[in-house]
């Protein structure tokens, strides 16, 4: 059965498109006025469902976390007409139960980075959307069943800390996430997650467990090669969740709260409103804005 009104997209690893084995797969290259986006979305098809693809770091990993254009990556989801969209990311754990080649479909986030653009508002025309569950219960169950469908382990909520990097923490940092009450920490949850929001984009942030951080004193603190071992162990697995929730979506995708986050958000009346940031607007908030 063909499923209708979904189009899924996917932020991952620039690996992880080759194996998808999208049907009808194409590149789309797409122009965003918040700047070029990471790389050109693969689009195609699986099970009858539209996927759009977004390698989060570009051809090769060669855009540390700090430097990824967040604002242009969804943008340019939203403006291939994408309705859900699901992260996936390397994370490392800060619980001994949360161990590595584990997966986590996150439901609350902690925000450290710092410096990066993180609304598509601002002055000419405010915005407050609610982020008080970042991520989508129903998307992110839909992962977790896929995960598990695949034959993976998954968690089905955690707390993820999000760091700015590209270093990793200390221990002192570590032991003070843990304190916080934090399950996972990662580099890319946000900006990412509040832009999706303000996007009315429902999101999912699936975690693949590289490492333990770097809490455990008797050990020896995470290296990268261990966590690119580990990623690379888990591409596979990664893969066939993807092409399992394919065959898990309802046959029709009910509306989501999400659909509408900016309903009653903006601040700004519309003849006080910045002509040019509107029009800028016009993928992300033309929804709301055509309404006056």
């Amino acid at each position: 059965m063909s499923t209708t009104g979904w189009h899924i997209g996917i932020i991952g690893g620039s690996g992880l498109a080759a194996g998808l084995d999208l049907d009808d797969a194409r590149e789309v290259i797409v122009e965003s006025p918040f700047g070029a986006p990471s790389a050109a979305i693969v689009q195609g098809s699986l099970n009858g469902i539209r996927f759009s693809f977004l390698p989060r770091h570009g051809k090769g990993h060669a855009t540390p976390p700090s430097l990824v254009n967040f604002r242009a990556n969804i943008d340019s989801l939203k403006r291939v007409g994408v309705t859900d969209l699901v992260a996936l990311s390397a994370i490392g754990s800060l619980r001994e139960e949360y161990a590595p080649g584990h997966f986590v479909t996150v439901d609350q986030l902690i925000d450290r980075t710092h410096g990066r653009p993180s609304s598509f508002f601002g002055e000419g025309l405010v915005a407050h959307v609610s982020l008080a569950d970042p991520t989508c219960p129903r998307l992110s169950g839909l992962m977790a069943l896929a995960v598990q469908h695949a034959g993976g382990i998954v968690h089905p909520r955690g707390t993820y800390v999000a760091i700015e990097g590209p270093q990793f923490s200390t221990r002192a940092e570590s032991r003070m996430y843990r304190h916080w009450g934090a399950d996972v920490i990662g580099m890319t949850a946000f900006p990412e997650a509040r832009l999706a929001r303000e996007a009315e984009l429902p999101y999912a942030l699936v975690g693949m467990v590289t490492d333990y951080d770097a809490w455990r004193e008797e050990e020896a603190g995470v290296e990268a090669a261990e966590v690119f071992a580990v990623m690379q162990a888990n591409a596979a697995l990664a893969r066939a969740a993807v092409r399992e929730l394919a065959q898990v979506l309802p046959p029709e995708r009910a509306a989501s709260p999400f659909d509408t986050a900016l309903e009653h958000a903006f601040a700004t009346p519309a003849a006080a409103r910045d002509p040019a940031l509107v029009a800028r607007l016009d993928a992300v908030a033309g929804r709301v804005l055509r309404q006056g």
